[in-house]
């Protein structure tokens, strides 16, 4: 397909705007702008699951502190032992997990050890059980294996003033394991990240309000609510604001006083923002409006006050989109984490064919299965309107379309996106 009808087929979309910005460029855009919050506290262990370290994990000890047994066996002196022979050996005694041998061995002397074991003053190397064999009830014939075999180094997991984990690092299950194993109560984290959210519509209503006409339930500050709370974010809920100026503007200015951030839905698309746009630049800027994808075209981003900005769609599908491509890593981020992955794809087969028009990146929702033969294969969960929340709940991933691409056809393969993986990572 030429430049010209790749134009052509791109402006007779009636929903694509070529001044809007790629959503690579904006992901880029918005980590530009990103300031951390920088104040920390002390908590639990078992309170700082899911928290930021604000300062590095230092190891008070070595970790395994003495050297022990990777087997259940019998500690050996290396030096005692002779290629493709079998060696006998005196039994002077036996070490357990938590109570060493008492004593020296010395040449030609064996000490029975049982796993996690402290290998014993005079030994260097472990002979696994299967490869000994009990003579007399004092003397055992073991094979050869090198010096230093079947053992664990004390410190050769961490060492005494070593970072066990470092500034940035999300404390996840094993890190506890890991800060617990050291003798560490307590540890130093960044303090949670405030955000406050609104919706603003005068068609919306809250769950258990009869509707009247032309109403509808606000879904979105739950999916929102939901968002938030899997990132461990103090959560502020603004509730719904009437479309009036006076009643955003004081929705902004108190929700900025109060948190880092402000999310919004709806407002932001062009016949809505008529009055929502002199009251951003009155309060802080905006810096974009509009990104080149679907669903969510209407994306702003900027400052209020002191407060990050994020004004999503709002339609459903297009809020929760946005927010897992653009939001989330940017919470991260001020959250103070370092250790970010990026949001990986793999390629699966498409079962189905995808309407899409190049000139804009897609996100479609999608159901993942595995073939006969293993392979990856995801079909779309249905209509894809960006009204239709169902999707989102029924889907496991995002069919990911690049802005370069059109129609796809059955059998092709696309690159899929785990919507679980998004949070996780």
């Amino acid at each position: 397909m030429t430049k010209n009808i790749i134009l052509r087929t791109i402006t007779q979309e009636s929903d694509y705007d070529p001044n809007s910005m790629p959503v690579e460029k904006a992901r880029t855009y918005i980590g530009g702008f990103l300031e951390p919050v920088s104040s920390s506290e002390c908590v639990s262990i078992r309170d700082a699951l899911g928290r930021v370290l604000s300062e590095d994990v230092i190891s008070p000890v070595n970790v395994p502190q003495h050297d022990n047994s990777a087997m259940d066996g019998y500690a050996v002196k290396g030096a005692d032992l002779t290629e493709g022979k079998k060696t006998d050996l005196n039994v002077i005694g036996t070490a357990f997990a938590g109570q060493p041998f008492d004593g020296i061995m010395r040449n030609g002397e064996s000490v029975r050890i049982m796993t996690g074991a402290v290998v014993p003053d005079g030994a260097d190397t472990v002979i696994m059980q299967e490869r000994t064999e009990k003579k007399t009830e004092n003397v055992v014939s073991v094979d050869f294996f090198p010096a230093g075999a079947n053992t664990r180094k004390a410190g050769e997991d961490l060492k005494l003033g070593s970072a066990a984990l470092q500034t940035g690092h999300k404390v996840r299950p094993a890190d506890l394991g890991l800060i617990a194993s050291l003798g560490i109560s307590e540890v130093k984290v960044y303090r949670k990240l405030r955000v406050a959210f609104f919706s603003t519509g005068d068609e919306l209503v809250g769950v258990g309000t009869a509707l009247g006409d032309g109403q509808i339930y606000d879904s979105n500050r739950y999916t929102i609510f939901g968002m938030l709370t899997e990132l461990g974010c103090e959560i502020i809920d603004m509730g719904v604001i009437k479309d009036t100026p006076d009643a955003v503007e004081n929705a902004f200015i108190e929700s900025a006083n109060i948190s880092d951030v402000v999310i919004t839905s709806g407002g932001v698309s062009v016949g809505e923002a008529d009055f929502v746009k002199p009251i951003l630049n009155k309060l802080g800027e905006v810096l974009f409006w509009k990104i080149a994808m679907k669903p969510g075209r209407p994306l702003a981003f900027g400052k209020v006050g002191r407060s990050h900005f994020f004004g999503l769609p709002g339609n459903p599908v297009a809020v929760m989109v946005t927010f897992y491509q653009f939001v989330q890593s940017a919470l991260k981020t001020l959250q103070g984490q370092v250790t970010r992955l990026p949001s990986p794809t793999f390629k699966a087969r498409c079962t189905e064919p995808l309407k899409k028009a190049p000139g804009r990146t897609e996100f479609q929702r999608g159901i993942l299965s595995r073939a006969a033969d293993n392979e990856w294969t995801v079909k779309p969960t249905g209509d894809q309107g960006s009204g239709i929340l169902s999707s989102m709940s029924q889907a496991h991933c995002f069919i990911v379309l690049p802005t370069d691409i059109g129609k796809v056809k059955a059998g092709e393969f696309v690159d899929v996106q785990l919507i679980r993986g998004l949070v996780d990572s």
